[in-house]
């Protein structure tokens, strides 16, 4: 199936690992030039110069924070210059701390909304002018399915998740009129270092191995594992192609359809 994404920029935050890192790979393979950023510049080098030998698309890597409004600016501002457009944006660049209301410190909460909320919030303003000038533009956020099933050993993620999901229906409402899309994906338990993370987090809360916290996560859901990063990237992908192009405001999850309360037992 042809996308038609060929000769399309698209810009990904949190690209050089994990979902963020599959995404650039569908999206270059599909003819589009990437543009992506993270905040350590010898992953995200060799990233880029992976891809681009393996695509043949121009990638390009841009060393970022994006919880500093300076930063996020300076990329978006440094891809426009370079190519003269963003057709697609697709925010990636996340992560939360595990663990239980009473072991959770305020900087952690903070931490965690700069980032995986407001991080999302800056990418999405500094892009936004430019897509609706142009009366065009896609934009994904890859969210997680915290932030529509809640759950207590989640909090800080959930939080923001849900945020981000309200945050994406507001813009949809406010710019699609503009030939601006955005939706979320989201999805659970990924084979990425960001679960392994909270892995580690639910065996220290529940007082168990890290293998049986990992049986558990396989547990909740019916296929009996978790989820690859290609899986979450060629939904990412498709939202972000033309064929895609009444898809505003969604929110879909991908998560094999778990039911996080079996991680309970």
């Amino acid at each position: 199936m042809d996308l038609r994404l060929q000769g399309k920029v698209a810009f990904i935050t949190g690209a050089s690992k994990g979902i963020g890192r599959s995404v650039a790979e569908h999206l270059a393979r599909e003819g589009a030039d990437v543009v992506i950023t993270a905040r350590n510049a010898g992953p995200l080098n060799a990233t880029a110069e992976q891809i681009a030998a393996e695509s043949g698309r121009t990638v390009v890597p841009m060393t970022g924070d994006m919880s500093l409004t300076q930063d996020v600016q300076r990329c978006v501002d440094e891809t426009l210059k370079q190519f003269g457009k963003i057709d697609i944006l697709v925010t990636c660049a996340g992560s939360s701390p595990g663990g239980l209301l009473e072991d959770l410190t305020e900087e952690q909460w903070l931490a965690s909304l700069n980032l995986k909320f407001m991080g999302y919030v800056r990418s999405v303003r500094a892009v936004i002018p430019h897509m609706r000038e142009r009366g065009e533009g896609a934009i994904v956020l890859v969210v997680g399915n915290d932030g529509l099933k809640p759950s207590y050993w989640e909090m800080t993620a959930g939080v923001a998740n849900a945020a981000d999901i309200n945050f994406a229906s507001s813009v949809a409402e406010q710019y699609g009129r503009y030939g601006v899309r955005i939706n979320t994906v989201n999805p659970g338990p990924v084979n990425t270092d960001r679960w392994d993370g909270l892995e580690k987090a639910l065996a220290r809360d529940k007082g168990v191995s890290q293998e049986r916290a990992h049986e558990l996560a396989c547990q909740s859901i019916p296929f009996g594992r978790i989820c690859e990063p290609d899986e979450v990237a060629a939904l990412v992908t498709f939202l972000a192609s033309p064929l895609a192009s009444f898809i505003n405001g969604a929110h879909i999850p991908v998560d094999g359809a778990q039911r996080k309360a079996i991680m309970d037992q």
